[in-house]
């Protein structure tokens, strides 16, 4: 079976800041807001939905295949995804533009202001979904609008079931687009304040929601998730971090845990676990490509973690 990953590929730019956001806003003057934070620290890493669910996919042992439009300043991102054996046959290279980038500022309490260019993630529906690839699994992420509306529909005429995960693209989509894609996609992933956004754009709560797909996941942070399936909601426990370096990324770890246990038919049990656990790996490395994992360690964090063994 090969997972196509539709979403973006970006140059991420982070910035830490050694404060909180909160002392710094003043809530009844938010209507003519001009805030500065200095950032004594930053880097730029390798980022974007689709290039982050792939590189954790890697470390699981599959082989994804990437679908993205990226910018004349992509080749030194396209050389590092070749050394990790990542497909990107799919990545298709718009010349006038740069490859998406966000500007990140995360704050001490893991509160996040992003300032995000889409660029060449614009052009994704120029893309469209193969049917001769042998694509058996699908996720839509944060990508073009236009891209997204088109790759969903295209999953369901290919019959390859998929994941809408929309991640911070879900403000661009009303109502009615956002019922439409629920009504086309098998699994639907948000994390609580997204799902808090769904719900009031599609007039339902997430349980009534839940029934129109197969599963309905819900992140909660530090909280742990909820996975609505078969009518019961599933509470998926938080896994304590070695230590709270970065949380961008996260979601991204987690839902390439979703993808691995869907591909491998796991339990939604198991499956939110891994997903958690990889999601706590992940937090405790800065940039949201620079931690590593293996299966045979993965395999012993989980049994430490949950206290029953999962074969991967």
């Amino acid at each position: 079976m090969s997972i196509l990953i539709c979403g973006s590929i970006a140059y991420d730019n982070i910035m830490v800041f050694p404060g909180r956001f909160k002392e710094h806003i003043l809530a009844d003057q938010i209507h003519i807001l001009n805030v500065a934070f200095l950032v004594p620290e930053m880097r730029r890493e390798f980022g974007g939905c689709a290039g982050n669910i792939a590189y954790n996919l890697q470390l699981l042992g599959e082989k994804p295949h990437i679908m993205a439009t990226v910018g004349r300043d992509f080749e030194r991102y396209r050389e590092r995804l070749a050394t990790l054996n990542i497909d990107t046959s799919l990545v298709r290279t718009v010349a006038e533009e740069l490859t998406a980038q966000a500007y990140i500022t995360t704050d001490l309490d893991d509160n996040q202001i992003t300032a995000f260019h889409p660029g060449a993630m614009d052009h994704s529906h120029s893309n469209k979904v193969p049917a001769d690839r042998g694509i058996e699994l699908g996720i839509v992420s944060p990508d073009g609008r236009q891209g997204m509306l088109e790759h969903a529909a295209q999953f369901v005429d290919a019959g390859v079931p998929f994941i809408f995960d929309p991640g911070q693209g879900l403000p661009m989509f009303d109502g009615d687009e956002l019922n439409q894609f629920v009504d086309l996609a098998t699994w639907v992933t948000v994390n609580d304040y997204e799902g808090q956004l769904l719900q009031d754009r599609c007039g339902q709560p997430l349980e009534e929601i839940a029934k129109r797909v197969k599963a309905l996941v819900l992140t909660r942070g530090s909280e742990g998730s909820w996975i609505y399936t078969d009518g019961e909601r599933l509470d998926i426990p938080a896994v304590e971090a070695a230590e709270l370096s970065d949380p961008t990324g996260c979601g991204d770890a987690y839902r390439a845990g979703l993808l691995f246990g869907l591909r491998h038919g796991f339990s939604w049990a198991d499956t939110g676990r891994l997903a958690s656990l990889i999601g706590a790996i992940k937090i405790a490395h800065r940039g949201t490509q620079n931690h590593v994992f293996d299966k045979a360690t993965l395999s012993r964090d989980f049994e430490s973690t949950f206290g029953y063994e999962l074969a991967l």
